[in-house]
């Protein structure tokens, strides 16, 4: 399966975005799949997992303000982002976690200015 990242864009503070994340197959056998985001200079870090499309966990910045889900039916997982900030501009990508390892999607650019 192939991932593509979408949705990215600039958006003033306090704004909201949501990312696209389609994959060219079924995603309704993998175990999780999850957002991520890299800041420029620094490594990339967690922010949300969806578990077999229902459990889902968040990094503590953005509990509260992000909401994964996924919709099987397109083969799509979603990242809806309220309330954003300067500090989450950041390359954000997607990925799967497959019996065959984990595959990456590529970045959109996500980013916070007035």
């Amino acid at each position: 399966v192939q991932l593509q990242a979408s949705g990215g864009g600039l958006v003033q503070p306090g704004g909201s975005l949501t990312l696209t994340c389609a994959a060219s197959g079924s995603i309704s056998g993998f175990s999780s799949m999850g957002w991520y985001r890299q800041a420029l200079g620094q490594q990339r870090e967690y922010i949300a997992v969806i578990f077999t499309g229902v459990s889902t966990t968040y990094e503590d910045s953005v509990k509260g303000r992000f909401t994964i889900s996924t919709d099987n039916t397109k083969n799509t997982m979603y990242l809806h982002m309220n309330s954003l900030k300067p500090e989450d501009t950041a390359v954000y990508y997607c990925n799967v976690v497959t019996p065959r390892g984990t595959i990456w999607g590529q970045g959109t650019q996500v980013t916070v200015s007035s």
